[in-house]
């Protein structure tokens, strides 16, 4: 029997220049899905209007290119990149709350979605458990809603003011990483019933990520290892909206000279940057690859060629420190 065919993404929030960490995601999902002759699709991720820099998402799109990746499915070549192609558009998840909507109303059906109008700062109190990886104590079952009418989402009353929480009934989640190996978390009491829309009406990230790889087939998710924490509860919504869980594999992150991850104030130039600085494209692959265990030093190197030899088995668990400078013709 065939092996299905490889639908790998790069899905970047337009918050800024695109930097090495995001840089070198992009470049081991793209290798890995090229390497298995299948798909690429390019997604934007601009949840949350407040935080979009006018301009990244052009300036992501072009760096992106510079880096000789490509895609098949995603924002056109236009300047303003809208005349989207493929037949899952559109691929910018301000876009998409219809789909997002779809799935909320199936979630409320099942029973697996209830409001919640609890204040952050009441749910600092309510347990003394460590805080999991939003900052909050696991939300505990007891504060469900005692029931709630079957068709209580169909009346905007019922969720007027409200968070919208997947109700987490299930044991602990196991996968396998490509990177990380078996990895298990019960989310029951890492997280407990987590956020699908904020109070705020905008979508939780957890669930526009699942609804929009389940919407476009993604069989393939290739992530910064900031994000193994959110896989378990990915596998749980996708597993109640009747899907399939894409592989995971989890990158190394790029850190600073403490050893957090990299962020804007850490001076490390973003590929923008980089390449107006006259350093050749095949210098930063050849960073990136290196990054990635797939060579042994940074040399200079083509996308394409780090595709062909592509090998999840190098790639490293630990972060790597970024360059403050890379030299190169």
């Amino acid at each position: 029997m065939a092996e299905p065919l490889t639908v790998g993404r790069f899905a970047p929030s337009p918050t800024g220049d695109l930097h090495l960490g995001s840089a070198l995601a992009a470049l081991a999902a793209w290798a890995s899905a090229r390497h298995a002759g299948g798909r690429f699709l390019y997604r934007v991720e601009d949840l949350d209007p407040p935080r979009v820099i006018p301009g990244a998402e052009a300036a992501q799109r072009a760096a992106f290119l510079r880096l000789g990746l490509d895609w098949d499915e995603g924002p056109g070549d236009d300047p303003d990149g809208d005349a989207d192609r493929g037949p899952h558009a559109p691929y910018r998840q301000s876009r998409r709350g219809a789909h997002y909507e779809a799935a909320l109303a199936r979630l409320a059906e099942t029973g697996r979605l209830f409001p919640c109008r609890r204040s952050r700062r009441e749910l600092q109190g309510v347990a003394s458990a460590p805080h999991g990886p939003e900052g909050l104590p696991p939300y505990p079952a007891s504060l469900r809603p005692p029931a709630l009418a079957p068709d209580w989402y169909a009346h905007p009353e019922a969720r007027a003011d409200a968070a919208l929480r997947f109700r987490v009934d299930d044991g602990p989640v196991t996968f396998h990483d490509r990177v990380f190996g078996e990895v298990t978390e019960d989310v029951r009491a890492t997280v407990g019933d987590f956020v699908l829309k904020r109070r705020d009406g905008l979508y939780a990230y957890q669930l526009a990520v699942v609804v929009d790889d389940l919407a476009m087939g993604v069989t393939e998710v290739v992530r910064g290892a900031d994000l193994l924490d959110s896989t378990a509860r990915q596998i749980l919504l996708t597993r109640a909206l009747g899907g399939t869980p894409p592989r995971y594999a989890h990158v190394p992150l790029v850190v600073n000279a403490a050893g957090e991850k990299l962020s804007k104030r850490d001076g490390v130039p973003g590929l923008g940057v980089l390449f107006n600085r006259g350093v050749s494209t095949e210098t930063v692959v050849g960073w990136l690859a290196w990054a990635l265990g797939q060579q042994p030093a940074p040399a200079p190197i083509g996308a394409r060629e780090v595709a062909a030899a592509w090998d999840w088995t190098r790639v490293r668990t630990t972060p790597v420190e970024a360059p403050l400078t890379l030299a190169g013709p």
